[in-house]
């Protein structure tokens, strides 16, 4: 426990922040990448009150000094994730604020501190609710992958594509899990550089499937070849725009509405086309989907504080995106079974 003998204007403070063990999964990564990157949070209107960078203040002074008057040590389970001593004072004066402002009559809104709201972490993590549901979405493509490896044989032209579209998803949402867990520079770029690749790939295979450049011919292979070849030119210019130009969340965030966009019109004439031909109802269910994901999605235009001091809406949008995904991997699953017996009649 952080320990303060005095606090804010002269009054005495405690507070305790204890938690039991940590996510040994991400350390490794955390500790990996955590040298790579650097550069300032982004600020808010809560670490710009007088009150709480007073608070850090005292509480540094009081714990993380050589000559400090307590060193209080930090447990091992949040050690392994980074949280240093002003890292726990940062988190513990956070609270503190926010139950003043709350305490106050009338009571004042809850604010964000470094861009973030003031969860209450658990297990070390920052965002528990966020790393949850995107462990919840891992698990998603994960199987999503084996219900691929079980259904389509090795010679289906499209299981690679989608093979690597569930290890994607996997990568993407590993690393979100991640960011959630402990917010640094290194940790938000890998976060943000694996979704920009999940949404290019959608694409990617999307135009695969739905204009058959799987199907091997002469003139279809040089297409793909040149089709592989922008995308990944794409992406490598958007990391490098990213990374070594500006790093512009405005950028970012149009860039990918922009690819999701044509993404999701393609499959949306493809899920109407589909079932205008055959009546069958898996067929519609891209069109599900992609409604269900832009409903999804409106909650990133809500910001409210979280409920409980865990779901906020960037929590709520993680949750509404895993029931999607597995009912994306049931209609590949559908369309190859359907792609492969037209290819075996066909064939007859």
């Amino acid at each position: 426990m952080l320990t303060f003998s005095r606090g804010r204007r002269g009054h005495s403070h405690g507070t305790l922040i204890s938690v039991p063990a940590t996510l040994a999964s991400v350390t490794s990564a955390l500790l990996l990448c955590s040298v790579l990157f650097s550069g300032p949070a982004a600020a808010s209107f809560g670490d710009r009150l007088p009150e709480f960078r007073e608070c850090v203040q005292i509480c540094e002074h009081e714990n993380c000094g050589a000559d400090a008057e307590h060193h209080t040590p930090i447990p091992l389970h949040r050690r392994l994730l980074l949280w240093t001593c002003p890292s726990e004072c940062d988190y513990t004066c956070q609270h503190i604020i926010t139950s003043a402002r709350l305490a106050a009559s009338p009571p004042q809104p809850v604010v964000q501190f470094h861009g973030k709201w003031p969860f209450t972490r658990l297990l070390g993590m920052q965002e528990p609710a966020s790393v949850l549901f995107s462990l919840g979405n891992f698990y998603a493509h994960y199987d999503g992958l084996a219900k691929i490896r079980a259904t389509m044989p090795a010679s289906y032209s499209m299981r690679r594509f989608y093979v690597a579209l569930a290890y994607v998803g996997m990568v993407t949402w590993t690393f979100s899990a991640i960011f959630h867990t402990r917010d640094f520079r290194a940790t938000e770029q890998l976060d943000y550089f694996a979704a920009g690749a999940s949404v290019l790939y959608g694409l990617y295979y999307a135009v695969i499937r739905l204009f058959r450049l799987d199907r091997p011919t002469p003139t279809r292979e040089s297409v793909l070849r040149a089709w592989t070849a922008s995308c990944v030119g794409l992406y490598l210019a958007h990391v490098a725009y990213l990374k070594l130009w500006s790093w512009d969340y405005g950028y970012n965030m149009a860039a990918n509405v922009a690819v999701g966009t044509v993404q999701n019109a393609l499959w949306s004439w493809f899920s109407w086309d589909r079932y205008r031909r055959s009546r069958r109802a898996w067929a519609a269910w891209p069109g599900v989907v992609v409604a269900w994901i832009l409903v999804a999605m409106s909650l990133e235009l809500l910001d409210f504080a979280p409920i409980g001091s865990a779901l906020d809406a960037h929590s709520l949008w993680h949750l509404g995106t895993i029931a999607p995904a597995i009912l994306w991997y049931n209609f590949l699953v559908k369309d190859a079974q359907d792609d492969m017996a037209g290819s075996e009649r066909l064939k007859g």
